[in-house]
Parts: structure tokens; C-alpha cells; sequence
């Protein structure tokens, strides 16, 4: 595999959904999620950049990241895609709108969001890299993952917990201090959720500390068509922490949007 192309698994068959895993994740984020969804749709996970199985990338930019992420769908000949994206995924998948929006026919921010980090979270992510480069990646994430669950769920979630927390430790610094940097730098991307003519999924948790319910409902009602689905007693984990019904709504969202439905809305605007 070229190393400007990102690891990635291809199963199933149908109209394809692409999933983006968020910070300090990689694709087994998705394993148990997607299996069910197999019958009927062709799955592709990726590793972002520096993450998982991927290889180290020159820049860690929320535009290198889409660069990437479209480099290696074209590698697979994928010609449009529903494309979900989780936390710092999301904000790559928006990146990916911006810059080759004639990919998508759908797209599901999962626990993401189209705003640029406020002053206080700019202010948060200096910390963390401060933190890091003092007691290291393994103190990190011990105390990083628990919180985003909602704390209904932490002990219900906990082999979750420690699974994401191993996929963390084995995330380089330089790929967490990067994103961390790319995050904290990255722009505002309402405008792309202005005027997209792709239909847009919001997955929210109402007790999600790292994209707050607030940031939701300014979001939501932008792109000329959308759908939001709020989870009560879930955090920033929806796929772990409340899966059925995570998953259920995203396999609306996905069969609104299939090939016959997609074409006559893309003949409608345009793209």
C-alpha cells in the first residue's frame, strides 16, 4: 500500500458508508457497530493518519486529512459515499464537503461539530499538549476516555472504556500532539453546512461534554436538508453507549438516501 494511502477494510456489498474514526481512535472503533449494516451496504473503515495501522503524514491538517481520505477512496474506486464521521472524524468529513463534495451523497456528524474551537478550548488543547509532554501519552489517556461517556454509563461501558484507552496508548504522541495542534487551528465550517445540497445526520448526545447539546441546536437547522437524532443518557460514545439505537438511526438516515433516492435529489441540485 502506497504511504499516502490510509489503512483501511472493505466488506460488504450495496451503496457504500465510509466511517471516520474521531481522536486517538482508529477503526476498530467501528467493528461490532458496522456488522449488522453488511447486508445491505458496503463498509469502509479507515485509519486516519498516524492512526492505527496508517502511516505517519506530513501535515496533520483537517484538509491533509481529507486529502487522504479522498486519495484512498479513489484508490478503491469509490464514486459517492455516505460518509459518517466521529469527533475529530467529523471535522474531517466536513473538510472532505468543502473539498470534493461531488464524493458524497450523504453526511452523518457523529458527535461533531462544524464550529471552530472557542478561545477556552484552544485554551484546553494547549494544556493537554502540555500535559502530554510532560507525563506522557499513558497518563493521557487514563485520564482522557472515561469522561466522554456518559457517567450513567461508565461502568456498563468499561471494556469499552479500556479498549478505546489501548488504541489510544498505541497512538503516537506525534500523530496526538499534531491533532491536537490541527484541531485547535482548524476553521469554522457552518458556511459548508449552509450550502451543501447533501443531506446532513446529526448524532447527538444530550450529556456530551466535548460537543455540548448548545453547539448541537445552533447546527442543526443550517443545511438545507437534515435530520438530528438527540440520545438521552449519552455521551460523547454513542456507538458504545447506546449502539442499537445509534445504530437504527443512522440506518434511516442511510435508507432515505438510497441510489434511486440519492440520484433524483442530486437531479433536483444539481451536484
Amino acid at each position: 500500500m502506497a504511504s499516502n494511502l490510509l489503512s483501511y477494510t472493505q466488506t460488504g456489498s450495496g451503496p457504500t458508508l465510509v466511517f471516520l474514526h474521531g481522536f486517538c481512535e482508529s477503526k476498530e472503533l467501528w467493528t461490532d457497530f458496522v456488522k449488522p449494516l453488511l447486508h445491505e451496504f458496503q463498509i469502509i473503515t479507515l485509519d486516519l493518519p498516524g492512526h492505527g495501522e496508517s502511516g505517519f503524514p506530513t501535515e496533520y491538517s483537517m484538509e491533509a486529512q481529507a486529502r487522504q481520505v479522498h486519495e484512498t477512496l479513489a484508490s478503491l474506486n469509490v464514486e459517492k459515499c455516505l460518509l459518517v464521521g466521529h469527533s475529530m472524524g467529523g471535522y474531517v468529513s466536513l473538510a472532505v464537503a468543502e473539498l470534493f463534495p461531488e464524493l458524497l451523497y450523504g453526511l452523518c456528524l457523529f458527535h461533531s461539530s462544524a464550529l471552530a474551537d472557542t478561545e477556552e478550548k484552544k485554551d484546553s488543547r494547549n494544556k493537554t499538549v502540555e500535559f502530554i509532554q510532560k507525563h506522557g501519552v499513558d497518563k493521557f489517556m487514563e485520564t482522557f476516555v472515561a469522561p466522554l461517556f456518559a457517567e450513567s454509563n461508565r461502568v456498563s461501558c468499561q471494556p469499552a472504556i479500556e479498549k478505546m484507552q489501548a488504541i489510544g496508548k498505541a497512538t503516537s504522541p506525534e500523530t496526538i500532539l499534531g491533532c491536537l495542534q490541527a484541531m485547535r487551528d482548524r476553521k469554522d465550517r457552518t458556511e459548508v453546512l449552509k450550502t451543501t445540497p447533501i443531506p446532513v445526520f446529526f448524532m447527538a448526545g444530550k450529556e456530551d461534554p466535548a460537543v455540548p447539546l448548545e453547539a448541537t441546536l445552533q447546527q442543526c437547522h443550517l443545511p438545507e436538508n437534515s435530520m438530528t437524532y438527540f440520545l438521552g443518557h449519552v455521551g460523547h460514545m454513542g456507538m458504545f453507549e447506546n449502539t442499537a439505537l445509534t445504530r437504527q438511526a443512522l440506518l434511516k438516515f442511510a435508507e432515505t438516501l438510497s441510489p434511486a433516492n440519492a440520484q433524483k435529489y442530486r437531479a433536483k441540485n444539481s451536484f
